[in-house]
């Protein structure tokens, strides 16, 4: 599927692979793009992308990804304007890190992940990603209902690509019990939803980042990126968003690709 004149939606767009993402679309003459984040960050981004690609039409929704309401508002607002959705790319993303099991030594006292923080990653990180994927497949299975259009044939062409944004943590990590099984659950759903959702012309698949060069990662400190990140990555550095952005254009536009891509510097954890 081309990029060119279609319609997307990305959240998390205020910054990270979302941002990146949602300038990677613009080069490539994207018509209108819908960029949702919690943050005010969002509108300079909006600023940004108007100022060096004029003709692309951008709606800015600032709101939690996690609300139903908000959802839907922005997949109405989109559709009224633009019609169906073609890309949807739920970026936003939390970690909230923390041994599953810490041990006090002096008190021999174990404190266990909290699982609130644990059901706090798991609404954000997989519910949510998964409810917006599920409007866009919502939309073309309407519109195509209203053209009395069934089944969907190669001949028509693709009408929609979800990507969901993973992460090589899905395969373990250490201090990340809550934020690798919502990776891992993007896994199952995308393989489930794909089967499900190609009736109605759209595609999805997973793209597993590397450690890039995100607030997200930067949070972790210098000194723990030094010693714990580049030591295991080959290219000896932090990815950059803009690569991540580039292999989610490659995504989208081979619908020959399918299943998981895997973007992450070969890195592979190291031994503890």
């Amino acid at each position: 599927m081309e990029i060119d004149g279609k319609t997307a939606i990305i959240t998390g767009a205020g910054s990270g692979i979302g941002r990146a993402t949602a300038d990677e679309l613009a080069k490539q003459d994207i018509s209108a793009i819908a960029l949702v984040d919690l943050s005010n960050e969002v509108f300079n981004l909006a600023e940004c992308i108007q100022k060096t690609y004029p003709e692309v039409q951008l709606k800015v929704f600032q709101g939690d990804t996690t609300d139903n309401e908000f959802r839907q508002n922005v997949f109405s607002s989109m559709l009224s304007e633009f019609g169906p959705v073609n890309i949807c790319v739920p970026a936003a993303g939390i970690t909230r890190d923390a041994l599953s099991v810490k041990l006090n030594k002096e008190k021999s006292k174990a404190r266990i992940y909290p699982v609130e923080n644990f059901r706090q990653v798991v609404e954000v990180n997989l519910i949510a990603p998964i409810y917006w994927a599920l409007e866009l497949v919502a939309q073309h299975a309407e519109q195509r209902s209203r053209t009395n259009n069934s089944k969907w044939t190669p001949e028509e062409g693709t009408q929609g690509v979800v990507i969901f944004i993973g992460s090589v943590s899905s395969q373990g990590n250490k201090g990340q019990l809550s934020y690798a099984a919502t990776k891992g659950g993007l896994e199952a759903a995308a393989s489930t939803l794909m089967k499900e959702s190609i009736y109605h012309g759209v595609r999805c698949a997973v793209l597993h980042p590397g450690f890039t060069d995100t607030p997200m990662v930067r949070a972790l400190g210098e000194e723990y990126i030094n010693s714990h990140v580049l030591p295991a990555t080959q290219i000896g550095r932090l990815i950059r968003p803009e690569e991540i952005a580039d292999a989610i254009s490659f995504l989208i536009r081979n619908s020959a690709v399918s299943g998981q891509l895997w973007a992450d510097a070969g890195w592979h954890p190291m031994p503890t």
